[in-house]
């Protein structure tokens, strides 16, 4: 039986984090009496007692959780910004790269990555690694998420009636192109300068799809949209929840809350000779949140990573 703390239980990851756990007979989920949730003494001895523990807090609440910590056994997984470009943190992504799982599962502190940036990164590292694209490659990433990923204000915002009649619209927003993934994109892909990236935020509750465009003859390699789905196809071979939809299983119309309540994320190549276009659908509380985290929470324990996913 492990142990398992999750600090900031009442928002939308940690709940759905809780609700993932709360069924699995392999897990003990430590909680705290209403009274004391929010006592840093309490909160002290849990973090330091469990096995691992779930930070779903503001990036400052975070930091000073961390900084509680003293135990030598103590193991973290982040689901803020905070820690996600630090040097000393696992970036928890098992799928990016051979040897990512290794590094996660001897960790003792592994940062779960943002939404926008898991849709981002599963497009763009692999042309980076792979030398189609360079690493000052101009990219321009448009994306779509569910109101979920707005958090517990947002989500009232969107579900209070009545309500302005401009949430009933798509809604672009990170206009000054200073989203807080960023970062993270940058580093995991290894970009020399930021994306544009222009994300909306859409009625519904659930889902993302994130596009990267792009032109063959701005590319390293001369590879048409056929060469690009056949490396994709074989970088994400043998994964658990990266699928590369074959060519003709691609639809008509894609929409971004095809797979919500899994973990999985699916990568749909699509174009012709001189364009491509790339999109990563997922659930931005699933593979995007919570179910990331319990995933690498699973690789961290020695458990089958797919645990209480499926």
């Amino acid at each position: 039986m492990h142990s398992v703390f999750i600090d900031g239980k009442e928002g939308t990851t940690g709940l759905q984090i809780y609700d993932r756990l709360a069924a699995r007979k392999d897990i003990q989920i430590i909680t705290l009496p209403e009274e004391l949730r929010k006592d840093a003494s309490a909160r002290a001895e849990c973090l330091n007692s469990a096995d691992i523990s779930f930070l779903c807090l503001p990036d400052g609440a975070a930091k000073e959780a961390v900084a509680m910590v003293t135990s030598p056994s103590a193991r973290i997984i982040d689901a803020s910004t905070a820690h996600r470009t630090h040097p000393d943190w696992v970036y928890g992504l098992p799928e990016i790269d051979c040897g990512r799982r290794e590094e996660i599962a001897s960790s003792k502190r592994v940062a779960n990555p943002g939404c926008y940036a898991t849709g981002f990164i599963t497009l763009v590292a692999p042309l980076v690694k792979g030398g189609i694209a360079s690493a000052d490659h101009p990219f321009v990433c448009h994306a779509l998420s569910g109101y979920s990923g707005a958090g517990k204000k947002g989500i009232a915002q969107y579900e209070s009636s009545p309500r302005p009649e401009e949430f009933s619209s798509p809604r672009h927003y990170a206009l000054g192109l200073c989203h807080k993934h960023i970062p993270e994109m940058m580093r995991e892909c290894g970009l020399s300068f930021a994306p544009v990236f222009s994300p909306v935020i859409c009625d519904y509750y659930a889902g993302m799809c994130v596009a990267v465009p792009l032109h063959r003859r701005t590319l390293n390699k001369n590879y048409s949209t056929k060469d690009i789905f056949s490396y994709f196809k074989e970088y994400y071979v043998g994964q658990s929840y990266i699928k590369v939809v074959d060519t003709d299983d691609i639809p008509a119309f894609l929409p971004s809350n095809k797979v919500v309540g899994t973990n999985r994320l699916e990568i749909y190549v699509c174009g012709n000779d001189e364009q491509t276009v790339l999109f990563s659908v997922f659930d931005n509380l699933g593979k995007g949140a919570s179910g990331a985290a319990v995933q690498n929470m699973n690789i961290m324990l020695g458990l089958d990573e797919t645990c209480g996913l499926e």
